[in-house]
């Protein structure tokens, strides 16, 4: 047989979605599976956007887009950039794609050489590590552990950064933590950057309206206007609208780099779907007040299942501000056998051994670059919360 390509050595399917994919095997064997393991939103997308994607098709809206994104979206991204971040961003700042991912992929690509290196704050996402790394790029990771609520401090930021750093990626909040950004934080970042003028700066704001407690969201070229020319600020419709399915990204950044990054993608994909388009203008031109009682819905189970989790033994969980994961700490867990018989020596062990014993599915810590930890994601039912986490005490409770 023929080879594969050396890029792709090291890169793995995502484990959030190969736990997902298992989970989903398992359910069509009649196994009656609780999958904490998705990080998608089960609310439905707003029915005025869907209404507007059925408009466009029948309006005749369904042939080759531009491939930067169509000036409808391109004008509703300005205007929503405006109006919540007050960034100002020309249309030919603007670069449209499918999700946010392909954003991530597409700067990337187009910007790092063999031996450059890529700033990752970890936990984090898993797909920022192995875009970079298909492109060419070492990471270097900065530890952000629980006692500091998972932020990023400044002085462990400018200890990372080295002549070859190329990228540093902010994603707040954060997957797979939740961890929210204070503005101090994000100044005393800002502050570390502005030393370092070759680093290009991604912020990843897909949760932005997830936040709790009364937290007030900030991104940092709205912080510090004067590293507006190397931040790429990176969104979407997926999470806060609940269009995972729909495929619509976009980002504003400097304009040489938005040329690059769409050049990328011409190589690649083209323009996106003209109907996920139109429903995207429609979500972000819409009425916003459904994401404020969203966000209520998504702190109350929040609370909820971090009272759960922290009255089961040998769990300890921190309480996030954004996002809607929670990302228990196991620690208390290793070195025992579960009912079932398996050693739990890593947090691997241990979700696969929640799969098989209790039939929870949920993503090992190691995924995220931090153990021994694992991820659930509370963007589902309160009933299906409150049973996940009774299999979850279960299975603790049985380990010996």
């Amino acid at each position: 047989m023929p080879g594969f390509a050396d890029r792709l050595n090291g890169i793995g399917i995502s484990a959030s979605a190969a736990m997902t994919d298992k989970a989903s095997a398992l359910k069509a064997e009649g196994m009656k599976i609780v999958s904490l393991s998705s990080g998608e939103p089960d609310f439905p997308t707003p029915e005025h956007v869907v209404d507007a994607a059925i408009a466009a098709a029948r309006a005749g809206d369904t042939k080759y887009p531009p491939q930067d994104g169509k000036p409808a979206l391109k004008k509703a991204v300005q205007g929503k950039f405006q109006r919540e971040n007050h960034l100002d961003y020309a249309l030919d700042e603007i670069l449209v794609a499918n999700g946010a991912k392909q954003i991530i992929y597409d700067a990337m690509m187009a910007t790092i050489n063999p031996g450059d290196e890529v700033v990752l704050p970890t936990p984090s996402w898993i797909s920022y590590a192995d875009i970079a790394r298909l492109a060419g790029a070492s990471i270097v990771s900065v530890p952000c552990p629980a006692e500091g609520g998972f932020r990023l401090s400044a002085a462990a930021l400018e200890a990372a950064i080295t002549p070859k750093t190329k990228w540093l990626v902010l994603n707040f909040p954060g997957n797979p933590t939740g961890a929210c950004c204070p503005r101090a934080d994000m100044e005393a970042i800002a502050a570390v950057l502005l030393k370092h003028p070759q680093v290009w700066i991604m912020t990843d704001d897909i949760y932005e309206h997830l936040i709790y407690d009364g937290f007030t969201f900030c991104t940092i070229a709205e912080v510090e206007p004067r590293l507006k020319d190397r931040v790429l600020t990176v969104n979407g419709v997926s999470k806060a609208y609940a269009m995972t399915g729909w495929r619509v990204g976009y980002c504003g950044g400097p304009r040489a780099l938005i040329a690059a990054m769409n050049n990328m993608q011409g190589q690649s994909t083209s323009g996106i779907n003209t109907l996920a388009q139109a429903a995207a203008v429609a979500a972000l031109n819409g009425t916003q007040d459904f994401l404020k009682d969203r966000a209520a819905e998504y702190q109350a189970r929040r609370d909820l299942v971090v009272s759960l989790l922290n009255a089961i033994p040998g769990v300890q969980c921190h309480t996030p501000q954004g996002a809607f994961y929670v990302y228990p700490d196991i620690s208390g867990c290793m070195g025992k056998t579960s009912a079932g018989g398996r050693l739990i020596a890593t947090d691997a062990d241990f979700v696969m051994a929640l799969l098989e014993e209790q039939q929870v599915a949920s993503v090992q810590g190691a995924a995220y670059g931090m153990s021994p930890f694992f991820r659930i994601s509370y963007a589902t039912g309160t009933d299906t919360l409150r049973e996940g986490c009774r299999r979850i005490a279960a299975f603790v409770d049985g380990l010996k």
